[in-house]
């Protein structure tokens, strides 16, 4: 628990937890204190609350080491931006960050604050963070806020973060045993040692969809263009490229291996057509620059597919935005595209959230979000897998 007004909400929590018969351990932060007591919490978890890395009676240390892998799972609920923020960036100043670095278990963020905190670039980053490193986040409602503004920000009733925590435990595995190859991420084609023509894909979806595959049981390889993310998941294999060049050849390796083929990166569709070894020199008004078509991949890829493999694209569109989605899917042979409009201010590059529309081949259309991209990950392998 830390400091925020939303840890009032906490005792009802321990009360649901302890009737599934779960053992609950409270850790408090310093600031948590304000907002609710230490003896509410220990009364109903029957176990003494932890805040301090030493015992002040018996001035004995306390293993967060230990606690870190007695734990099933770790919830950290409410989540201020302040916490959020140590815990991105490994500041283990207080008991509660240093038992959340010795976790080994699955862990939950229950974000809590007010909508400008919630929205600010360093929180939203922060967050981010903690999603490539696995970690769940449970995304805060819309509602009224303490500050009396309304809007993101609220955390979650405790029935539906006891939802969560038993969604998680239950160790769904509907994809074990399937070999999954995602794509994520840009690619960079280079013009000279300095230069290069990109775009502005983060990978977040390509990684999302690759963390809720291997949670779900299954081999993942996820070959990425450059990107900032990290994915420490034992059943994800991470192949880099730089170039769309690079991808192809990396996607017409692996995809024999492969039950399923998700392309969720953004690769480039022209590349320079010369490559100046040495930098250019800036001369006169203009310069021009050539370009050629790089390889179709996802072309590549579903016409030497093997029987039973499922292929799935994506399309990002400006205009007439589901018609040219259908007809990309048509074009390529494929099973299923997931399209996003540029035109949807939740969705898109380097965005938290995300809203999709899944269109398959037998002509159904399946919407989602805006929502936070890990979600719509799952939404999406839900739809494959009907």
């Amino acid at each position: 628990i830390t400091g925020s007004i939303a840890a009032y909400k906490i005792p009802l929590l321990i009360r649901l937890l302890i009737k599934e018969n779960a053992d609950v351990q409270v850790i408090m932060t310093p600031c948590a204190k304000s907002f609710v007591t230490p003896l509410t919490l220990s009364t109903l978890s029957k176990k003494p609350v932890m805040s301090e890395p030493f015992d002040p009676e018996t001035g004995s240390w306390v293993n967060h080491v230990e606690l870190g892998r007695w734990a099933d799972l770790m919830l950290i609920a409410p989540a201020s931006a302040n916490t959020i923020g140590k815990m991105a960036h490994g500041i283990a100043d207080n008991f509660l960050t240093t038992a959340y670095l010795s976790a080994k278990c699955p862990v939950l963020v229950a974000p809590a604050m007010d909508l400008d905190m919630y929205q600010h670039p360093s929180t939203q980053s922060n967050i981010a963070i903690l999603r490539s490193f696995g970690n769940t986040i449970i995304e805060p409602q819309v509602g009224e806020l303490a500050s009396g503004l309304c809007g993101a920000g609220r955390m979650e009733e405790p029935e539906k973060i006891l939802e969560e925590i038993s969604a998680c435990l239950s160790g769904k595995e509907d994809m074990k045993g399937k070999k999954i190859l995602i794509t994520a991420g840009p690619t960079r084609e280079n013009i000279d040692p300095v230069r290069f023509i990109s775009n502005h894909s983060s990978g977040l979806m390509g990684f999302a969809l690759a963390e809720e595959c291997a949670e779900r049981g299954a081999m993942v390889t996820l070959i990425t263009g450059p990107t900032n993310l990290t994915i420490s998941h034992q059943r994800v294999n991470r192949i880099d490229v730089t170039s769309a060049d690079e991808m192809h050849k990396a996607c017409m390796k692996e995809t024999p291996n492969h039950q399923m083929i998700i392309m969720a990166a953004a690769v480039a569709d022209y590349s320079p057509l010369k490559y100046s070894s040495s930098k250019i020199k800036k001369t006169g008004k203009s310069l021009r620059l050539d370009l050629t078509r790089t390889p179709d991949i996802l072309s590549d890829i579903a016409s030497k597919r093997k029987k039973n493999q499922v292929i799935v694209g994506f399309a990002l569109e400006s205009d007439n935005e589901i018609a040219s989605a259908r007809k990309k899917l048509l074009e390529k042979k494929i099973d299923f595209i997931v399209f996003n409009s540029l035109k949807d201010a939740e969705a898109g590059f380097n965005k938290s959230t995300n809203k999709v529309s899944v269109l398959n081949k037998k002509g159904r259309t399946w919407h989602f979000g805006p929502k936070a991209k890990r979600e719509i990950a799952a939404d999406i392998i839900n739809t494959i897998l009907l």
